[in-house]
């Protein structure tokens, strides 16, 4: 067998998941015989889950053949505690510099997997824990799988780039039918990764049976044992005749396109691809496509921008570059949130659930913070409805959550932040008051999307405790925070602001107070160029579906909708102000928020999306229309050329916290690699700057 395969020059040493055999008597569970456990193990805490590298399938290739020598009833593959297995193990996948190397390793992985399917002996998963990708994979190719209520579990492959390479693209259509495992592959994948829990999953028929964790490995063995005598019959209906495959190809192929903006990306359609072949493939000739497949993508820029974005995101969860030391960090007891709008409310929501401390809530007006309090407890009793929450936590969180019109209510609060109309004085005005109220260690921090932090803190008596706190709408959803820094902000404000956003389960990135701090500049900057093409005489239809090749989650004009045009222009306007006329105030989006036109795109009855006739009557178009290229390409070399200013002056230390950024604040697309690794394979970095911003090999093939 091909175990011997090398890792590639400068890959990180294998984490090596060993494989242990034991045998379990099955005699006090009503069968004669024995049960051949094979536990995988890594040696580590939960922090670190069991992989599969070339040495890891070694060993449990090795352990395969003792558990078969020794003879047993039947042969169960666990894992240790709370995780079963991860799946393979990434890290040296961007290292793979030939074709042969990645066939090899794909190889691999089916020539010890299929070993639990091909031997006579009955197999078993017992999946006590977290199983991704290989690790469901290798539950697959065993004859019955158990697993814990507490387990999720999720292929994950076409999130990354990937297909399911290691037996799920070709065994699990077979097993559940097309229509499901299309929903497992695909549909959970491209809808942020979601991952099964355990009564998903054996409602659709991955796995046999659910137990509780706390007796799991013996309820399992107790089913192997009734399986074994017969007690439990597990039918396996034929799907080869199932009529849905073809209309679950096709919903499988929407979802796809809907998900990257209408661009049909490799991986969602090689994986379509192989489902559709599995339904009269044999599993030897799915396997060996599965191996072709996976050749092909990881020899490909795109995966390799994959793995780019997939590594940093995990890398920045984890550290928050340019942080100061978290010991610095001032405990929070108390929070207060200026606005009771929906922005302020969602906000207040998420400082309430994660923080579960005081929050007071301010406006105008009693009734106003009344109204703000009310949609937060109509969150609070949903959650109960939807069973996320318990009814006694949300009791307990519904009495911290409090709401004033008089903001002497602040007073003790340890971190206030602001979320009120975007216009300065008004928030430098707000922050001179608070001052009077509040302790000078207390935190004021200012959702603004573009405003200048700095100025917001001059006449302060303590500048050095305000920053920027910018969330993105849906304040519950979008992972991104950006923080920024003043000249004067302090290192104990800045803890203290990363603090609360661990608490909040946020990706935060350090940026300098600059205008539109990172993604609403580089945004607004993109949709400019698109609004600028129609306002000089573009189809408005020719200049929004420029970019839909590329595969953004969204056209410029959508984005448009989502924001609205008020905010979009406010933002514009002050970008124009502070950063010169690259940013170009549209006379379009004049006239559509002086004319309370909200939408570009509408709906008609039968739900078909068109083009607002409204906003298109209020068109300020020239005569000098450009083509869907020129409007691409105009537009992501304005993106270049910004971003490449934005390092020029520090507003973050590096070009990776950008593509997070991208990544995390916009939804831009993981085979893009946030936006920089495509602008340079396309060579629009060496056009537009002179230079690339990641070096060969960083974020595509060397």
């Amino acid at each position: 067998m091909s175990s011997e395969i090398q890792l590639p020059d400068g890959a990180p040493q294998e984490v090596i998941t060993n494989a242990l055999v034991r045998d379990v008597d099955l005699t006090p569970f009503g069968y004669m015989g024995s049960l051949a456990l094979i536990t995988l193990d890594n040696g580590l805490d939960h922090t670190r889950p069991n992989t599969f590298g070339p040495q890891s399938l070694a060993a449990l290739d090795a352990a395969i053949t003792d558990a078969i020598g020794r003879s047993p009833a039947a042969i169960a593959i666990t894992g240790k505690p709370f995780i079963f297995a991860a799946g393979a193990d990434l890290s040296a996948l961007s290292y793979l510099s030939n074709r042969e190397q990645s066939l090899a390793i794909g190889k691999l992985g089916h020539d010890v997997f299929r070993r639990l399917d091909e031997t006579d002996i009955p197999t078993f998963a017992f999946i006590n824990g977290l199983a991704l990708g290989g690790g469901l994979e290798v539950g697959l190719h065993c004859n019955y799988r158990t697993l814990s209520s507490t387990a999720f579990t999720a292929l994950p492959e076409i999130f990354l780039g990937l297909v399911p390479g290691w037996g799920g693209a070709t065994i699990l259509p077979k097993l559940i039918g097309p229509e499901r495992a299309v929903k497992v592959i695909m549909l959970n994948a491209l809808n942020n990764n979601t991952m099964m829990k355990a009564k998903d999953a054996l409602s659709l028929g991955v796995v046999d049976a659910v137990y509780e964790p706390a007796d799991f490995l013996e309820r399992s063995v107790s089913f192997a044992a009734n399986v074994l005598s017969q007690q439990i019959k597990i039918e396996r209906p034929d799907y080869s005749s199932d009529p849905a495959w073809e209309s679950a190809l096709a919903s499988g192929k929407a979802a796809a396109l809907k998900k990257y903006g209408g661009a049909e990306i490799a991986a969602p359609h090689r994986a379509l691809e192989l489902i559709a072949a599995a339904r009269t493939n044999t599993r030897a000739a799915g396997f060996a496509a599965e191996d072709q497949t996976l050749a092909d993508l990881t020899m490909s820029d795109p995966l390799r921008a994959s793995l780019y974005a997939f590594n940093l995101i995990q890398k920045k969860r984890k550290k928050v570059e340019g942080a100061p030391k978290p010991a610095l960090a001032r405990k929070v007891a108390k929070v207060g949130v200026v606005g009771a709008g929906l922005m302020a409310s969602q906000l207040a929501l998420l400082l309430l659930r994660n923080l579960k401390c005081p929050v007071v809530m301010t406006d105008i007006d009693q009734e106003r913070a009344d109204k703000g309090v009310a949609w937060v407890k109509n969150e609070l009793a949903k959650l109960v409805e939807k069973k996320r929450m318990s009814a006694e936590a949300a009791h307990r969180l519904s009495l911290l959550i409090s709401g004033s019109a008089e903001q002497s209510s602040f007073a003790g609060c340890d971190f206030i932040i602001e979320a009120i109309f975007e216009e300065l004085s008004l928030k430098q005005e707000l922050f001179k008051k608070l001052e009077a109220i509040i302790s000078p260690e207390c935190v004021l921090a200012t959702n603004t999307s573009s405003l200048s932090v700095e100025r917001m803190s001059e006449g302060l008596k303590n500048p050095e405790r305000v920053i920027g706190f910018h969330f993105f709408n849906p304040v519950a959803v979008m992972p991104l925070l950006e923080i920024a820094r003043t000249s004067t902000t302090d290192d104990a404000t800045t803890a203290t602001a990363v603090s609360v956003g661990k608490s909040l389960k946020k990706t935060m990135i350090i940026c300098k107070d600059a205008p539109g701090f990172v993604v609403n500049r580089l945004l607004t900057r993109f949709m400019g160029e698109v609004t600028d093409a129609v306002d000089e005489g573009t189809s408005p239809e020719v200049a929004d579906n420029a970019m839909r090749a590329i595969g953004f989650p969204m056209s410029p004009f959508e984005l448009l909708d989502l924001v609205g045009p008020g905010v979009a222009l406010h933002v514009s306007e002050t970008l124009h102000e502070n950063l010169g006329p690259r940013y170009r105030i549209s006379p379009t989006m004049q006239a559509m928020v002086a004319g309370k036109v909200r939408n570009f795109y509408t709906k008609s009855e039968d739900g078909k999306v068109l083009v607002n006739p409204e906003a298109l009557a209020l068109l300020k178009q020239e005569s000098s229309p450009s083509t869907a290229e020129q409007v691409r390409d105009r537009a992501l070399k304005a993106l270049a050329v910004e971003a490449r200013m934005m390092l020029d002056e520090g507003v973050v230390a590096t070009a990776a916290e950008i593509d997070l950024c991208m990544l995390m604040g916009s939804g831009w697309p993981m085979h893009l690699g946030g936006i920089l690794p495509y602008l340079d394979r396309e060579g629009i970095s060496q056009a537009a700057c002179g230079q690339r911003f990641h070096a060969p090999g960083i974020a595509s093939l060397p």
